[in-house]
């Protein structure tokens, strides 16, 4: 009943290739795919899961149920801090005039500063030396890169 299978170590060895592989893309939903390959893993040494059909459906059930059931929670638990929200009327491309926080110190006319902007970093540029922590106005957003100037 509770002998290991190359099948088992396959489902396994799945549900931890994506799970790491939740490391490296956005979205917080590949992990749960990863829990659905273990539940397929656990069911298989149990003996519930003998057949490939089996296996298939409990891990796609296994998958879809922690999905549906744990994302929203999870997310919580692994989602930055939102310094603040765009407004559904407000885009991205348009956030002159906004402030931001100085979190790397920022030298004239280099882009090696950084500011936090609606709970992410950018890189950031300005024309005058701005030390870390200090709160800034947008002057323009040029890509990735904000050029900024010290509130007065």
């Amino acid at each position: 009943m509770f002998e290991s299978s190359p099948s088992q170590l396959f489902w396994f060895l799945l549900g931890l290739v994506l799970m790491l592989a939740e490391l490296v893309t956005p979205g917080f939903v590949i992990v749960f795919f990863g829990i659905g390959a273990w539940i397929t893993a656990l069911c298989m040494w149990i003996g519930i899961a003998n057949s490939f059909d089996v296996q298939l459906l409990v891990f796609l059930s296994g998958s879809i149920l922690s999905l549906v059931l744990f994302r929203k929670q999870g997310k919580k638990y692994f989602q930055g801090r939102v310094s603040g929200k765009l407004t559904d009327t407000q885009s991205m491309d348009d956030v002159r005039g906004e402030r931001a926080m100085v979190i790397e110190d920022i030298q004239p006319n280099t882009s090696q500063g950084k500011v936090e902007f609606h709970g992410t970093s950018w890189d950031a540029e300005a024309e005058v030396v701005i030390k870390k922590g200090t709160t800034v106005e947008i002057v323009e957003r040029m890509n990735l890169l904000l050029k900024v100037k010290p509130v007065q």
